[in-house]
């Protein structure tokens, strides 16, 4: 195989979709709580859920640096890289660069970057549209073209069981947290021009996935077409479940469930489910 792809540590594991993938490379963030940097590579998730619930400081994240992006693309000669939204974080930046650096200490390599522009199970979903046209044989400068109008069309829906983190980042006051919490009211969020922005509010946590199962029919269309990706943060029970009544209710081409990475866990935090079309 004469084409690698390459992302950073916003996908997500399903071993069925990706496993024993000789032609794909994962690059690590690296998670920083209280001073530990830990690296999102094959992480004890319930330990890192543990840490995160025990820090009462801001979680950080610490993208791949163009040189550990530069070494991976050093391995082929042609190079599709796939990375978080590039509003989210550095890692796009990082990757651009090491693709200049590439070209100018080679000549006749081919490397494309995607800002997937949102998280979670929808860069996995932009890696599998990558991976199924490889696999097809379609010319690099078409899969760039399929690939750009395919994460255009994305949607992204978020569903958070926890508001901690977002507390701890400074994303929302912790008086609102708490109010939230009183209340028993679920954020569903979305990405929007590569941001995470809050959608709507609802009262419970029933109410909550119903109505993202309702936005679903709301906004998406030519379902027979596509597929979904459902991402999830230690609840695959309820991603199940979800996936399901989804499935029930609108005629996918197909439905997927991955299993949160580290970078994911901090997004999503513990019970959390993102769902993108």
């Amino acid at each position: 195989m004469n084409t690698r792809i390459i992302v950073d540590s916003c996908v997500d594991f399903n071993t069925e979709v990706f496993g024993n993938e000789e032609y794909m490379e994962r690059i690590p963030f690296k998670i920083i709580i209280d001073d530990e940097e830990i690296i999102d590579r094959e992480l004890e998730r319930s330990i890192l859920l543990q840490k995160m619930k025990n820090s009462k400081n801001k979680i950080k994240t610490a993208c791949p640096s163009p040189y550990d992006f530069l070494e991976a693309l050093k391995r082929c000669e042609n190079n599709f890289i796939v990375t978080i939204s590039g509003k989210l974080s550095g890692s796009y930046n990082s990757a651009m660069i090491a693709k200049e650096m590439l070209e100018e200490e080679f000549t006749g390599r081919f490397v494309h970057v995607f800002d997937c522009k949102t998280a979670v199970s929808g860069a996995d979903l932009v890696v599998l549209k990558v991976k199924q046209l490889i696999e097809e044989k379609v010319h690099n400068t078409q899969i760039v073209e399929q690939v750009t109008q395919y994460i255009e069309n994305m949607k992204t829906l978020f569903v958070l069981e926890k508001l901690d983190n977002l507390v701890k980042n400074g994303r929302i006051s912790s008086a609102k947290a708490l109010m939230g919490s009183l209340l028993q009211i679920v954020p569903i969020m979305t990405a929007k021009d590569g941001e995470i922005i809050l959608k709507e509010q609802v009262r419970g946590k029933k109410k909550a996935f119903n109505r993202l199962i309702e936005i679903i029919g709301e906004e998406g269309t030519d379902f027979k077409n596509k597929i979904l990706g459902i991402g999830h943060v230690n609840a695959k029970e309820k991603a199940e479940k979800l996936k399901d009544e989804i499935g029930s209710k609108y005629n996918f081409k197909d439905i997927i469930i991955f299993e949160g990475s580290g970078l994911s866990t901090v997004y999503a935090d513990d019970g959390g489910i993102v769902v993108c079309y």
